[in-house]
């Protein structure tokens, strides 16, 4: 169940020749595969095209009308591996992953296939997660294109360029019988716009006939000899093609030359930020008509000597916007310059900062203090002096609020079933001590951070127990290692799990099972206990691991029984048994069960039925303001609010609106464990007959007490 359904918004990629095409770039991408022939489609979600995943998923019936493979694959080198289709057979096929996470994994895939080289058209597309708003180690994918001489292109920010690069990508890597790597930023895959639509078409050569008639050339499998031919024929032959088609296809872009002797030489996806710099410095409108000539890299690798030649000839400095570092961009313009004998001046990492995200108020200071070294009077003396702040002002209620809030960490949703079990982790450490813990990639890793503070390192997705493997001496503490589900179905199976089995290795690994790769957008797996159309699930975690060698597995059904998870955790660091052990605990994610639930909740309303949905509270009178429930959930529900006793100071614990009733606060059937003062009610739409009744009953016997007691409490007055 993903988090986002792209029912509706998949029609439109049936539009025809001519026909406008309105929505997201993701649409966008998908449409253009369409559009180009494809023959299949592979991939792993992951942050910013876990949606094009969503697309591919909810595109079933159209993709297979044209003949289209569609694969969710096991993880980013099974989706890599599955352009081996294009290498003897004229199928255009495309893959698409996180970047660089997901290259990593792919890069054996990725390696061999750029070695031998392909037939058909291949395309990678990644998902470059890089900035402040990633969640990964800050890496490019740049590198590991030059490293494989694997092209890449990185679209200016539109519908229509994206469009374009996505087909012309085909085109490439057929023409130098090359893969090629679309990178694709977070604002290129949510970007909106149009584009004039062309009509879908089926590939001219089918998987069928690649099947009934297969065919093999002994010269694209990357052994020796043939591999030491391979490195020859990428830059005799594949290079040269490439550079020539993008250059006769004009891929890269020029705008307003001539307008002025210094230039910015910048990567297409970066486009629109500098756009938007150069509009806040007065130096161009909202539409790129600049006031210096702009030379947009759509084509990010290779470079194409003729045309930089071109472009800075006459220029007295140009400045390069490239993310990261190292520079790569910057230092390859400047051999190529050097090289034909060009002197104008490259600048680029001094002006902006060498690491980082060019967002629009780095990009106005790098400008601003580019051209006041070599242009000063293309801006005015008061940007000149000025700051990037005021270029750029603050909402007047965000400013109110700076120095005033503060930042808050990430943490768990509300009525997260993966809370309990860092919960049970935390009061089992008060009995038996302190545990080293090896945590994974996903939500879980949250806990890592306040109130669990739990987590030593992490090494990757799915490697929880690769990444405890060393610590296997003898010692009086097992090391515990976390995953969850989507990342023991990813390679934690084999990395950790079977490698703990077959190194004998004495440890505790926690498998979270909360029904999805809840972390990449809640997409179904092989654990998933619902029927998923063309896919197979139901297969249960602790049925593998046994199957692998495992012998000490439990199942917990239901995270939030503090005590049987407590239990459990208990049991497994302190059993006398020796080899691996292993515990899979299930509930399914909150936030997709909500998403499920809320719907029918109020349909449910609507249609006058009778609908119950539990609350806790927290009776302010009772609680003593010691915060246990906080310290031990951290659940963003829970919040304090002043004493209401004049007499105590202490603040108190109060539940929002936004609690989902899972009990964990509480850890309450019908009354609070950890604390007295939680207490549980049901709210009750569209009562019936027999819920009034006992709310009468109730409101008149609680009535009566109340008023007892008030008057036992005046005959103490005085």
């Amino acid at each position: 169940m993903a988090e986002r359904s792209f029912v509706e918004e998949v029609k439109k990629l049936r539009l025809g020749e001519g026909e406008v095409f309105s929505g997201e770039g993701i649409l966008a991408v998908t449409k253009a595969l369409l559009e180009s022939g494809v023959s299949y489609v592979a991939g792993y979600q992951g942050a910013p095209i876990s949606h094009l995943m969503d697309v591919l998923a909810d595109a079933q019936d159209i993709l297979a009308d044209h003949g289209i493979r569609f694969e969710n694959s096991a993880n980013e080198a099974t989706a890599a591996a599955t352009l081996a289709a294009s290498v003897n057979y004229p199928l255009r096929g495309a893959v698409t992953f996180k970047s660089t996470v997901g290259t990593n994994v792919a890069s054996d895939a990725l390696a061999n296939l750029a070695s031998g080289g392909v037939t058909g058209g291949a395309l990678v597309i990644v998902g470059e997660d890089y900035g402040d708003g990633s969640s990964i180690m800050q890496e490019r994918s740049h590198a590991f294109a030059m490293k494989s001489q694997i092209w890449m292109l990185d679209p200016r920010p539109n519908l229509p360029s994206i469009v374009k690069a996505v087909k012309t990508g085909f085109e490439l890597s057929e023409a130098s019988r090359t893969p090629v790597m679309l990178q694709l930023r977070i604002r290129t895959c949510h970007v909106h716009g149009q584009f004039a639509a062309s009509a879908n078409r089926r590939a001219a050569f089918t998987l069928k006939e690649a099947q009934e008639s297969p065919r093999r050339d002994v010269d694209r499998i990357v052994l020796p000899p043939a591999s030491f031919a391979h490195e020859q024929e990428k830059v005799r032959e594949r290079w040269p093609a490439a550079v020539e088609f993008i250059e006769r296809h004009r891929l890269n872009e020029f705008f307003n030359d001539g307008a002025a002797d210094v230039g910015v030489i910048v990567q297409g996806g970066l486009y629109n930020s500098l756009i938007r710099a150069l509009q806040r410095l007065g130096l161009s409108d909202v539409f790129g008509n600049a006031k210096l000539p702009i030379y947009v890299l759509n084509v990010a690798y290779p470079l194409i000597g003729s045309e930089l030649t071109r472009f800075c000839a006459g220029k007295r400095a140009v400045l390069v916007v490239e993310e990261g570092q190292p520079n790569f961009i910057e230092q390859n313009i400047t051999t190529l310059l050097r090289q034909a004998d060009v002197q104008t001046r490259v600048v680029g990492k001094g002006p902006l900062p060498m690491a980082g995200e060019y967002v629009t108020s780095v990009l106005i200071d790098g400008v601003r203090r580019f051209l006041a070294q070599h242009a000063n009077g293309l801006v005015a003396a008061a940007q000149a002096d000025g700051d990037v702040a005021e270029l750029l002002p603050k909402p007047a209620a965000v400013a109110a609020l700076d120095g005033l809030v503060q930042g808050r960490p990430p943490g768990f949703c509300t009525g997260c079933p993966e809370r309990p079990i860092f919960t049970a982790m935390k009061l089992l450490e008060r009995e038996i001590g302190e545990h080293h813990v090896s945590a994974d990639i996903g939500c879980h890793l949250f806990s890592i951070l306040p109130p669990f503070n739990f987590g030593n390192t992490t090494m990757g997705y799915g490697l929880g127990g690769a990444g405890a493997s060393a610590l296997n001496a003898p010692a009086d503490k097992r090391v515990i290692s976390v995953m969850g589900d989507g990342g023991f179905w990813h390679n934690g199976l084999t990395s950790g799990v079977a490698n703990a089995v077959f190194n004998k290795s004495d440890n505790l690994t926690v498998v979270i099972d909360n029904d999805y790769t809840a972390a990449t957008g809640g997409q179904d797996i092989l654990s998933s206990g619902r029927k998923v159309r063309a896919r197979s699930t139901f297969h249960p975690i602790e049925r593998a691991v046994r199957g692998v060698g495992v012998t000490w597995a439990k199942t917990l059904t239901r995270t939030y029984d503090l005590e049987a998870m407590k239990a459990a955790l208990r049991e497994a660091l302190t059993t006398t048994e020796k080899g691996p052990k292993v515990i899979v605990a299930q509930s399914e994610c909150m936030l997709n069960k909500q998403r499920r639930v809320k719907p029918q909740f109020r349909k449910a309303v609507q249609d006058g039925k009778r609908v119950v949905r539990e609350r806790f509270g927290v009776d302010p009178d009772t609680c003593t303001g010691d915060h246990a429930c906080i310290r031990l959930s951290g659940c963003p529900s829970l919040v304090v609010k002043p004493n209401p006793d004049p007499l105590r100071l202490d603040p108190v614990t109060a539940v929002q609106d936004s609690c989902v009733g899972c009990g964990l606060c509480g850890e309450a059937a019908h009354a609070a464990v950890l604390c007295p003062s939680f207490y549980r009610v049901e709210i009750v739409n569209n009562p019936n007959r027999w819920d009034r009744l006992r709310e009468r009953v109730r409101n008149a016997v609680i009535g009566a007490l109340q008023r007892r007691g008030a008057k036992r409490l005046e005959a103490f007055a005085f």
